[in-house]
């Protein structure tokens, strides 16, 4: 198999991106230790794999014992879980974001078209049970689970090209190949987002029991479950990428670093995670992973108590919930009383406030003019984001709407710098020329078969910054004659009138600064919660025109282009189509951004070490997981 580069980086066999495993003398944990002695758990060697990946911690060697406090909030935010503990695929991130490297794979080959993937996995390698890992596991994942119309509809985009699932093969007990009906240079990418870690996600000796090819009585488990088929049970028991479930039962075994002891759930208070005493990880000292014992993970419900806790040295680390930058001056204040280092973190995303436009807003009025791109320009115009930089970003930020950071290959200026001026003048002009110009006596425009021109927009309470934005643009857009009525909710029901298309716009965080070829949700209908444009146009687009609303020319033409990007053969090839797409977005202007985000403020508790200070901030990456928080270690 011949060397293919991807993102400019040589791969060859990837195996040697993965320090190599010498005769290490390996040490574990004195909890895991008392284990061993009490006959609890086989010896040390027996855990690891014939290959553990030695890793190489950030600064030094540390010390086993501890617990990692941390917070999240009580609705819906259980992707938190995932971003402390990591997604374990086979695949992942290098801490600087800037490769793929192997992780639960030992290697990687990859053919001449980039349309074959051979993995090599760890011999010897367990389940937090103690039960063997091999490509048995990766098949049921593959082709029991996510290749089941009966589980999934239809499989993620990730495994499909040219409308084919992938072919996945088991070569031998340690080996397992993917092969694509068109080359698939992204598939690595793909592999290391926190979305897609399926193929190591099912460990098929725990969850064939809720499958009807493995268990004929299946029907009978999950009608005393009060569930209506078999694949709610799976995910009952053995959770989803995305779902609460999956931080939710104690017996499911996983790949992870800490296993769950005190679930996530419904009225909980807390999440208790222990560590794995199988894990696949060993320092450079030969220190099996994790060195921290316990993740204590409070649940609290306000933000504001979330800072509380954080500035009073109750968290020894905390990024999420309090990476708003009116808390930066808080944070630094307190360090020395609170026992913690502020840290500043890069964020991953193209702006800090996005307007995505509804393309299929129920409101058929203002629809017809929100489909109309000078309506658009005239509401980006009447936007003073110098105002809003100022008092809601304390400065930190700058003018920007949604496109690619100035630092990215992928920066199109046009798509980052377009109708930024604050120039109410030609705004008025504009709404005016769309047959706008009638007022009612509060100033509020008028539609030519009468009611008022009003936008309602939906917010998510615990991204407080954004409402408070918001507030700013709906004064501002009264100027021009144009109402904007905020309905900002908690961050579950914020997804429901998402989800529900009871919105004319959504507003939300614009990934894409730094990891636009990762998370293209913004410029491309694919992401069937968060390309909010339109959700039906992602429907139209994953049901192959079957389901949904059919989009615009612009958008079809972008989603062509993606579905040939996806299958380029060259990286000149695939650079050329997406550089096109950026280009089409630029054009279109469906969605409006008012800041490029200022660096992220973070803390970790000053005894914590070998803590990535400059941390990539985002979902794609996802923080804190390619950091590799199980090499985290307090000194005494």
């Amino acid at each position: 198999m011949s060397i293919i580069r991807t993102q400019g980086v040589a791969l060859g066999l990837l195996g040697c991106l993965a320090l190599s495993a010498p005769a290490l003398a390996y040490q574990e944990a004195p909890l895991l230790g008392q284990r061993v002695k009490a006959g609890e758990l086989p010896v040390l060697a027996s855990r690891l794999p014939a290959q553990p990946e030695v890793v190489k911690p950030l600064d030094r060697v540390g010390s086993f014992g501890g617990t990692l406090r941390t917070a999240i909030r009580a609705s819906g935010d259980h992707n938190a879980i995932l971003r402390l503990v990591g997604n374990q695929g086979l695949l992942r991130w290098s801490t600087d974001f800037n490769d793929v490297v192997p992780n639960v794979a030992e290697s990687l080959a990859i053919n001449a078209d980039a349309s074959e993937y051979t993995f090599k996995l760890r011999r010897g390698m367990k389940w937090s049970d103690g039960s063997p890992f091999t490509a048995d596991d990766v098949l049921f994942s593959m082709k029991d689970l996510i290749g089941n119309e009966e589980f999934i509809s239809k499989p993620p985009s990730a495994y499909v090209t040219n409308g084919k699932f992938a072919e996945i093969t088991k070569i031998d007990p340690y080996t397992v190949r993917f092969k694509f009906a068109a080359p698939y240079l992204a598939f690595r990418e793909a592999l290391a987002l926190p979305v897609n870690q399926h193929p190591t996600l099912y460990q098929k000796k725990y969850c064939s029991q809720f499958h009807p090819k493995y268990n004929p009585s299946v029907s009978q488990q999950f009608r005393g479950a009060n569930v209506q088929d078999w694949a709610a049970l799976m995910r009952i028991k053995c959770g989803d990428i995305e779902l609460p479930t999956r931080w939710g039962n104690v017996e499911r075994p996983t790949l992870d670093p800490w296993i769950i002891k005190e679930a996530y759930g419904g009225g909980v208070t807390r999440v208790i995670m222990e560590r794995n005493p199988y894990f696949w990880q060993v320092d450079t000292a030969g220190n099996q992973l994790p060195y921290i014992d316990t993740l204590h993970i409070a649940i609290i419900s306000e933000v504001e108590a979330i800072l509380l806790a954080a500035i009073s040295g109750r968290l020894d680390f905390q990024h999420r919930h309090i990476y708003a930058i009116q808390n930066r001056p808080v944070l630094a204040e307190n360090q020395q009383k609170g026992g913690y280092k502020l840290m500043s973190f890069t964020p991953l995303g193209a702006n800090s406030v996005g307007m995505f436009f509804n393309y299929s807003t129920k409101n058929p009025t203002l629809r017809k003019y929100l489909r109309q791109k000078d309506f658009r320009v005239a509401l980006s115009l009447a936007t003073d984001r110098k105002e809003v930089n100022e008092i809601v970003f304390l400065g930190q930020g700058a003018p920007w709407q949604i496109g690619p950071a100035k630092e990215s290959k992928w920066y199109n200026e046009k798509l980052g710098t377009q109708y930024t001026q604050y120039d109410l003048k030609t705004a008025n002009e504009l709404l005016d020329k769309l047959g706008l110009a009638k007022r009612d006596s509060a100033g509020f425009r008028l539609y030519p078969e009468g009611g008022r021109v009003s936008v309602n927009v939906i917010a998510s309470i615990q991204l407080a910054q954004q409402v408070e934005a918001l507030e700013l643009v709906g004064r501002q857009w009264a100027k021009a004659g144009v109402e904007l009525v905020i309905q900002a909710s908690e961050r579950s029901l914020f997804y429901d009138r998402a989800l529900n298309n009871e919105y004319d716009m959504s507003v939300d965080l614009v990934a894409g600064g730094l990891d636009i070829t990762q998370n293209p949700r913004a410029i491309l209908a694919v992401h069937p919660q968060e390309s909010r444009q339109s959700l039906p146009w992602v429907q139209w687009y994953s049901s192959g025109g079957k389901t949904g609303e059919e989009p615009t020319e612009s958008m079809k033409k972008r989603l062509a282009l993606y579905d040939q990007w996806k299958a380029a053969s060259t990286q000149s090839e695939a650079d050329r189509l997406f550089k096109e797409i950026l280009a089409l977005a630029a054009d279109e202007f469906e969605v409006m951004g008012l800041v490029k985000p200022p660096r992220d403020p973070a803390i970790r508790n000053t005894k914590l070490l070998n803590v990535l200070e400059n941390m990539p901030a985002g979902w794609s990456y996802p923080t804190p997981a390619p950091a590799l928080p199980q090499t985290w270690f307090f000194t005494r």
